[in-house]
């Protein structure tokens, strides 16, 4: 069962709202809020499952170069270029 809210849009967040519904992707504007809000928990739930394996491999001690180190060795590879 879908609950009904009541949302307060800026003006171009609705413009491009519309513009979906505009172009028949989505068939009503409840439509595009439910997909952005799919889309946003997966991202959520991806970067929970990359924290937590990022802390599994350093508690593992698998990871044993600190985040500069690393950064350090991928500019010398790299040509000493500082765009990294």
């Amino acid at each position: 069962m879908a609950t009904r809210v009541s949302l307060s849009l800026t003006e171009p967040n609705e413009r491009w709202i519309q513009a979906q519904t505009d172009s028949k992707e989505f068939t009503s504007r409840s439509e595009v809020i439910n997909d952005l809000i799919r889309k946003a928990r997966e991202v959520e739930e991806i970067r929970t499952r990359l924290i937590a394996a990022e802390i599994s491999v350093t508690e593992k001690g698998w990871v044993t170069t600190s985040q500069e180190e690393m950064l350090n060795r991928f500019r010398e590879r790299a040509g000493g270029d500082d765009k990294l």
